[in-house]
């Protein structure tokens, strides 16, 4: 499971876009499906919470997996550059969203 970074996904560095790509290959290779979901797919999976911005979103998260609640960044100023921590929960967004899409059975076919 990876971030969706193609042209109609979500918009990244070029070395994560190749990376990706690395990913989805091997994954190919080796007969393993690889599920790719953009943020706007993840923001949608936690539509019903309410999450208006990221933050909020971790917010979400970290209820859901306790253990990721002291890693929540305090709320960003229009000036501040995002914290690196939200990396944390983009990625635990992804895992929730394929985890809860599979336990329904609507997880998507892969790459």
């Amino acid at each position: 499971m990876i971030q969706d970074t193609s042209e109609q996904g979500t918009e990244r560095a070029r070395w994560i876009v190749r990376l990706n790509a690395r990913i989805s290959a091997l994954g190919k290779d080796r007969s393993i499906r690889v599920f790719a979901y953009s943020r706007d797919q993840v923001r949608a999976g936690f539509e019903s919470y309410g999450c208006a911005n990221k933050q909020s979103l971790a917010e979400v998260i970290a209820k859901q997996i306790p253990a990721l609640e002291q890693y929540i960044p305090p709320p960003r100023k229009p000036w501040m550059s995002e914290d690196r921590r939200m990396g944390l929960f983009d990625a635990a967004g992804l895992g929730l969203l394929f985890f809860r899409q599979v336990s329904q059975g609507t997880a998507g076919l892969g790459e």
